[in-house]
């Protein structure tokens, strides 16, 4: 069968401010703080929900509309005087409703844990808020006791007890209120650069109390083309060309660019540029291949995104991020940076297997989508829902790409052998397969590596998509149990990928845990299906047998 893409015309044509997102495996970081659970919101018309393409033009105007009428907006919907909302995204459905995503500030400060999605209407009228926090923000002094010095010291030592290597903080504290956790309070934020234990960047956000000086929150920022590609056989690249050289950069969607590291672990690298289009061999040696792998990725989760939801790029406004290939030596991970709107790659064990498989692309660049959205913080049960996210659209994108040389299967990573042994990084019918992962909701998952409380959320949208017991799919046997012993019926993937993705960019919010999860993919599946429809059943039914009431 030929690859979906090699069968594209290819074409020769003459970055953000906002939390980052994670990699594809990482290092358990502890918080010392709960999600809240967002309200619900009433479901409209089935069918009537599906969100329609925005062009670039169109978003900007709407959320500029969104940010005039800011004030207003923060009246109606009861917010105190020295509140004041800042518009982020906005979500358009067929019917003419809109969901604006907003953050917070309160006297001029921003509210970490204070995002909101106002719910519109065709007519004006709201018909909802979705809150990360329901606490009310109201601060009694805004003059700390801490001194900035202090905040940033034991930030370090935070960072340094994590495991982090040559830590240094990236900026001074800045001054937030935190909201994500109890009452409101006047708080420090620091940000903490260097390396992670494994290589990996830092990007660790320390919340601490500016009264009390005791930390309060923690997460981590750094979310872990004709190419002869490694993974996925011979494939069509979108290049451009000046003059007599060609480059890996993608004018077709938004101007992506693939760089090579070379072995480093800083700065961009150098642009892949040659004199002829075909890049790489297949092998490992040839330093293109890796490249092509790359570029093939960001292609078709471009596309994926663009066909599937009608989203335009990862923040949806057109623009494309950047890929940067053989990040260090022996470097056995992949990540996503919002702080340079890029993904990286590493070459794996003794640089034998590079971490540029399909599954791995979409992975990386949907915790961008994830940023740009929800926002869910990289922590606890957010954060274990933030890399679900990536896991099920990374997954909806090679099921997108029909390649042959890699079909789209239920396995994360099972191209790029990480444990030496030909298996999976990560399995979605029965996540407790890989040792580590929760097939099931419990009072202590939150406690885990966010890569393994995935699990509940990846065991529940493979039960949504296929339902349970023993199924073959593209070759691959599944066998899928239940918390309850129950018998699920699944209802597809590609209606369990709309009722994901709606329920991430219109009801989840930064801390999300997996009951506001619940509500939130409720409310999804009613917006588009209906209430009480076979799909929102299903989704009361997989949740359920993922102990998840």
């Amino acid at each position: 069968m030929t690859p979906r893409s090699a069968r594209h015309k290819r074409t020769t044509l003459v970055v953000a401010t906002a939390v980052a997102a994670g990699a594809l495996l990482g290092t358990a970081l502890t918080t010392s703080a709960s999600a809240q659970t967002p309200s619900d919101t009433t479901a409209r018309t089935p069918l009537a929900a599906a969100p329609t393409a925005l062009s670039s033009a169109s978003r900007t105007s709407l959320l500029q509309k969104a940010q005039s009428g800011a004030a207003d907006t923060a009246w109606r919907i009861g917010l105190g005087a020295e509140e004041k909302l800042l518009a982020k995204d906005v979500v358009k459905d067929a019917d003419g409703t809109l969901h604006t995503r907003y953050e917070r500030t309160y006297a001029g400060l921003p509210v970490l844990g204070g995002d909101l999605v106002v719910h519109t209407a065709k007519s004006g009228s709201t018909e909802g808020v979705t809150k990360a926090a329901k606490a009310a923000i109201k601060v009694a002094s805004l003059t700390p006791r801490v001194t900035t010095a202090e905040a940033q010291k034991q930030a370090l030592a935070v960072a340094k007890a994590a495991g982090s290597d040559r830590t240094a903080a990236d900026r001074a504290p800045r001054k937030v209120i935190w909201a994500g956790s109890g009452a409101p309070v006047l708080a420090y934020e620091t940000v903490i650069g260097g390396f992670q234990d494994d290589g990996t960047p830092n990007e660790l956000h320390v919340i601490t109390d500016a009264t009390s000086g005791k930390e309060l929150y923690r997460y981590q920022g750094v979310e872990t083309g004709i190419g002869n590609t490694h993974y996925s056989g011979q494939v069509s690249l979108t290049t451009t060309q000046s003059g007599s050289t060609y480059t890996l950069t993608d004018g077709a969607r938004g101007g992506h660019k693939t760089y090579n590291l070379n072995q480093g672990t800083t700065g961009t690298g150098t642009l892949f540029s040659q004199s002829g289009d075909t890049w790489g061999d297949g092998t490992n040696s040839n330093a293109a291949t890796a490249g092509a792998d790359a570029a093939y990725g960001a292609q078709e989760t471009w596309d994926f995104y663009k066909s599937t939801f009608g989203r335009n790029g990862i923040k949806n406004d057109g623009v494309g991020a950047y890929s940067r290939v053989h990040y260090g030596s022996n470097y056995v991970n992949a990540f996503w940076q919002d702080s340079c709107f890029c993904m990286t790659y590493g070459d794996g064990a003794n640089n034998n297997d590079p971490l540029t498989s399909l599954d791995v692309a979409g992975h990386e660049m949907s915790h961008g989508v994830t940023a740009a959205t929800a926002g869910l913080k990289y922590s606890k049960e957010s954060g274990g829902l933030n890399e679900a996210t990536s896991d099920i659209l990374g997954t909806g994108v090679e099921f997108y790409a029909n390649n042959s040389s890699d079909p789209g299967d239920y396995l994360i990573g099972e191209k790029i052998d990480i444990n030496g042994n030909g298996t999976p990084l990560r399995y979605m019918d029965k996540p407790s397969k890989d040792g580590a992962s929760a097939d099931y909701w419990s009072r202590t998952v939150g406690s885990k590596d966010v890569h393994y409380s995935s699990g509940v959320a990846n065991h529940f949208f493979y039960l949504l998509s296929e339902g349970s017991g023993a199924k073959t799919v593209n070759g691959v046997s599944y066998n899928s149990p239940t918390y309850n012993g129950s018998t699920v019926t699944g209802i597809g993937r590609d209606k369990a990928l709309q009722i994901w993705y709606k329920a991430l960019s219109e009801y989840f919010t930064s801390s999300t845990n997996y009951a506001a999860a619940r509500t939130g993919t409720l409310s999804a599946a009613a917006a588009l299906y209906g209430s009480g429809s076979t799909e929102y059943n299903a989704v009361a039914a997989a949740w359920t047998a993922v102990n998840v009431n």
